[in-house]
């Protein structure tokens, strides 16, 4: 897990890019989460070079062409491994070769990248959730189905993706 610290030109940014999004279907937190998704994609742009695209499918593009999908949750506090990570049942159908996942503190200064994983890979090994279904380590009801993997289940971040 690496911890980042975002700039406040990088803050900006990315409120002026959730502004312009506005509310995305099928939006889980109805749009409320769109500043934390966009300075996650942006310390996962700089950490892997690459540049934001914003399509349903991937939200950044490597040089190499290796397309990735960054995941990001807001915090109160500095993840755990036991913490997971989620992609939405509806998600899955975006064309993407990598999901990047990420933990965005309350008060956006720091980006935890928590692991970046091959979708396939990633599918394979997370658990399914249904909406409606309480999970028993922390009583979180799920809001729609999802497929969840343990922080300490991704691989560790590496500064290269190859397809």
């Amino acid at each position: 897990m690496l911890e980042i610290q975002m700039s406040q030109e990088e803050v900006i940014k990315a409120q002026e890019q959730a502004k312009e999004l506005g509310t995305i279907q099928h939006s889980i937190t109805k749009g409320q989460g769109n500043i934390a998704g966009f300075l996650a994609e942006l310390a996962v742009a700089k950490h892997y070079g690459a540049t934001q695209k914003n399509t349903y499918n991937y939200d950044l593009v490597m040089p190499n062409g290796v397309t990735i999908d960054v995941k990001a949750k807001r915090t109160t506090v500095k993840p755990r491994p036991n913490y997971e990570c989620s992609v939405a049942a509806y998600n899955t159908k975006q064309s993407c070769d990598y999901y990047s996942f990420c933990r965005v503190s309350s008060d956006l200064n720091t980006v935890w990248l928590l692991g970046t994983i091959k979708k396939e890979e990633y599918l394979t090994k997370a658990e399914k959730k249904t909406k409606g279904d309480v999970d028993p380590s922390n009583n979180f009801v799920f809001k729609a189905d999802c497929y969840n993997l343990k922080i300490s289940d991704l691989p560790p971040m590496s500064k290269t993706l190859e397809v």
